[in-house]
């Protein structure tokens, strides 16, 4: 009778199944670019904070391995002091914006929605728990079978579900704005041409659309679908119907001195952001683990830095014309798991080389992403004494060829296992394996290590020597 009873509600699953149904993501009318959660209105508002220095923390993928690695660095953080204004407070403050990927987002929704009470809570509500197993079991309950199978709605919903259960609470990033903590930016990845969408707002008026309705447990399920695994997150597209209005570094960059350099990575966001706009051709977009665009959640900042550089006006939209110093913390949870391949003729198994054909690409360009990163400082320095040059040679006075492009240090850290300088701890590391799943010692392990790189690492001892801090031990 009992067998009887679950075939039958397994039927009735089924049949309901082509009722399931997503969220639908709200349309605006109007874009408002001065109202929503936007990094350049929600940043000058912060109380205790140095406006001119832009301070971004980027958190990798990498499931559970990157929540946890990413928490030991707001841990680390947390117990660094500086001298602001002759004022003693944490380095933690001084966090502007942090991107979030796949599993970095976790960690970067939470401390913006959470704010101190995520170091009291966020271990036993997420990073020791057993996340992978329990989206298993209700993926293979026949009762939920409903909220997935047809329709538009999708595993990742069904893991949104859960993900509000255990740490969102419901949260909506409209529940974001009143929060005096950092901007957190999760990001999905255009499964269609591969360009990224950020939870922002900014990127949601491409798609004419309201995010404050949009409750954070989705944007984490957009940045973690891991393809095929999990389903795309679905949007409706209501692109070019709410009048929105290109940024001003749009038009700067198509006007860029053609002798210069040519702002490409800027002028390629541009085309990424009008294929957006289409929605008579693209009135959904499907959304994939932020990590197939851009793994350690970077790209974005390169391109905002060159849009910066490139025009005056656009820094006079964002409040950014008085930054004088920019840091950029990569928190990067790579692994590289040993593999016995190599020591046997047979090659591996088709789902080991599907893996391993997303990964390593994936992982190359994160290395050149950092790579970049690094090198930014230098090239922007020469661009910036070529501009200048040029001003002078124009008959523009020493002031004002200075005062043509802003003055701008940089601090680029990269915190990762590579780092480690003991081969059989950095392999330790390295073989941890990216699931929503891990031991408690081994996150313990991830959240030490994390801050013992930091501290070891001579450009945050300058960096903390820069912002007033005292040396590190």
């Amino acid at each position: 009778m009992c067998a009887y009873r679950l075939i039958v509600c397994v039927f009735i699953a089924l049949a309901l199944a082509g009722c399931a149904s997503r969220p639908i993501n709200a349309r605006i009318a109007q874009v408002d670019p001065k109202s929503g959660y936007r990094p350049y209105l929600l940043v000058p508002k912060r109380q205790v904070n140095d406006q001119q220095t832009l301070f971004v923390l980027s958190f990798s993928g990498g499931g559970t391995r990157a929540a946890a690695f990413s928490y030991g660095v707001l841990e680390e953080l947390r117990r660094t002091e500086i001298t602001v204004d002759g004022q003693r407070r944490r380095l933690l403050d001084e966090v502007d914006i942090i991107t979030g990927v796949s599993g970095g987002s976790f960690t970067a929704l939470a401390y913006a929605m959470y704010g101190e009470r995520l170091f009291g809570e966020y271990e036993h509500r997420f990073l020791k728990r057993d996340v992978e197993g329990a989206l298993l079991r209700r993926a293979a309950n026949p009762f939920n079978w409903s909220k997935f199978i047809g329709g538009s709605a999708g595993r990742s919903e069904l893991a949104a579900e859960y993900y509000d259960e255990i740490l969102f609470e419901g949260a909506t990033f409209g529940d974001l704005l009143g929060k005096d903590g950092p901007v957190a930016i999760a990001t999905g990845t255009d499964i269609s041409t591969g360009s990224r969408l950020a939870y922002s707002q900014n990127d949601f008026d491409l798609l004419c659309s309201d995010l404050s309705r949009v409750r954070l447990s989705r944007a984490a399920a957009t940045s973690s679908a891991v393809p095929v695994v999990l389903s795309p997150v679905t949007l409706n597209n209501y692109g070019g119907t709410c009048g929105y209005q290109y940024p001003a570094w749009v038009r700067d960059a198509a006007n860029f001195d053609p002798s210069a350099r040519a702002p490409a990575r800027s002028l390629e966001r541009y085309r990424e952001m009008n294929a957006f706009q289409n929605s008579q051709e693209r009135p959904y977009i499907h959304l994939v683990d932020g990590g197939v665009a851009d793994n350690i959640g970077v790209r974005a900042v390169l391109e905002a830095l060159e849009e910066l550089q490139v025009s005056a006006a656009f820094r006079g939209q964002t409040g950014t014309s008085n930054l004088r110093r920019v840091v950029l913390i990569v928190v990067n949870a790579r692994s590289a798991p040993r593999t016995t391949w190599d020591r046997v003729e047979s090659p591996p198994g088709t789902a080991a080389q599907l893996l391993q054909a997303s990964g390593v690409p994936i992982d190359r360009y994160s290395f050149e992403t950092v790579e970049l990163m690094k090198d930014f400082a230098e090239i922007a320095k020469m661009q910036r004494e070529l501009i200048v040059a040029r001003a002078r040679l124009a008959g523009a006075s020493e002031a004002q060829a200075e005062a043509s492009v802003p003055k701008v240090s940089s601090h680029v850290l990269d915190v990762s296992f590579n780092e480690i300088h003991d081969p059989e701890e950095r392999a330790s590391f390295m073989n941890l394996p990216t699931s929503f799943v891990l031991s408690a010692k081994e996150v313990d392990r991830l959240r030490e290590i994390a801050g013992r790189l930091l501290r070891q690492s001579p450009e945050y001892q300058s960096l903390v020597l820069d912002l007033g801090g005292s040396p590190l031990k």
